[in-house]
């Protein structure tokens, strides 16, 4: 096997993490896997070199699997989610303008996303009376859990995404430069960009996306389908490779070491002292301010974090219908189904312990409200917008 190589993009961030480590730390060719790495800048392109068969796997976007494998924005190409790439690592972050008027409204640092949210919901109000330019927030990609999470926050906490505030996409290292000229006022992100953000003075992280949705999923290795049906041994490798690096990524022992592998430019090109914030679980929120202890904000194997929950990918298509990105319908959910594929997961795995044997479980967002995946109508019936 190891004669073939197998290509696989990502984008500069910290999760790319199980990534990295499968070549430089040799799991990969441990499995027989000769891995090639190409860093990409944007979603878009990682979606479109997956779809053309430059890549043969990926660091991808959850709800971007899912968007492709239905057809939504691009080419419908049926994609396969063995495997998830952690969970959390996100953050939503603000100008320090815009944090200074929630502060003004009595936001304070790790207050909550209720407490924060309602803080914004005041500012965007007077900005209204006022008769100001509405707010400018980024995410990275229509179809993401950063867009979702972010939506979530917004609409529970009174603010209507789509008509309070401006929503744009711009990819993630470019980010920081946005806000420092003063383009947006805050975005959701993952690691090590919000960090970035605060250390070079333009932004304070208001709320890490955990603190809306504990153990929430992020990315997966997506390739095509049909690939994985050519390629079950290459595939088996890849996920059992991955696994092994993630063990590797969680141990605190390696985090030092990790932060500095992936500083290189070659991997996300950022300081390690910055990389090992979110690697760490601590993080500064603000410049100047003491490091919060943020538990499990981003973990790369435990909890579960490599299985691929199909009540995950649910949720992701159930906020893609709740946002208009497509009607409900469904023939959808068996094939948002069919994307993660814990049965994959499971074959290559065998003989690992502590592996699910379901393959969906119940989640309860901050507001209270549970997602049971087994009766997507009544959920979107409870979260319908006005």
């Amino acid at each position: 096997m190891n004669d073939v190589t197998t290509v696989v993009g990502f984008i500069p961030l910290m999760d790319c993490a199980p990534l990295a480590v499968a070549v430089e730390k040799g799991f990969a060719a441990e499995e027989g896997l000769d891995l090639r790495l190409v860093r990409e800048t944007s979603w878009a392109n990682i979606r479109d070199r997956v779809v053309v068969g430059h890549f043969d796997a990926a660091h991808m976007l959850g709800p971007m699997a899912i968007a492709s494998t239905l057809g939504v924005g691009h080419l419908k190409v049926p994609m396969a989610a063995p495997l998830s790439l952690g969970l959390g690592g996100n953050a939503i972050t603000v100008s320090l303008r815009v944090w200074d008027l929630m502060v003004a409204e009595g936001a304070a640092l790790s207050a909550g996303p209720r407490a924060l949210g309602e803080a914004l919901r005041n500012v965007v109000r007077a900005r209204e009376r006022a008769n100001k330019q509405s707010f400018t927030f980024a995410m990275v990609y229509p179809f993401s859990a950063h867009n979702y999470e972010l939506r979530y926050w917004l609409a529970a906490s009174g603010i209507d995404p789509d008509r309070d505030v401006r929503l744009v996409v711009i990819p993630p290292p470019l980010l920081v430069d946005a806000m420092r000229e003063g383009q947006i006022d805050g975005f959701c992100v993952g690691e090590p960009w919000n960090s970035l953000a605060v250390s070079v003075g333009v932004g304070c992280i208001a709320l890490p996306t955990t603190a809306i949705w504990p153990l929430s999923p992020e990315k997966v290795l997506g390739c095509r389908l049909e690939w994985t049906q050519r390629h079950p041994d290459r595939l088996r490798a890849l996920v059992r490779s991955l696994y092994k690096s993630a063990l590797w990524c969680e141990r605190p022992e390696n985090h030092l070491e990790l932060a500095r592998l992936l500083a290189e430019p070659r991997f996300v090109g950022a300081p390690a002292e910055i990389l090992l914030r979110g690697l760490s679980n601590r993080l500064y929120l603000q410049r100047g301010s003491e490091a919060e202890h943020l538990s499990q904000f981003y973990l790369s194997a435990s909890q579960a974090a490599t299985f691929p929950w199909v009540s995950h990918a649910l949720w992701f298509y159930s906020q893609m219908v709740r946002w208009g990105q497509v009607a409900f319908d469904p023939e959808h959910v068996a094939q948002v189904r069919a994307t993660y594929r814990p049965d994959l997961y499971r074959l290559a795995l065998g003989e690992t312990t502590n592996i699910p044997s379901a393959d969906t479980k119940l989640d309860a967002l901050f507001d209270g409200v549970r997602f049971d995946s087994d009766d997507l109508p009544a959920y979107l019936k409870l979260n319908a917008n006005p």
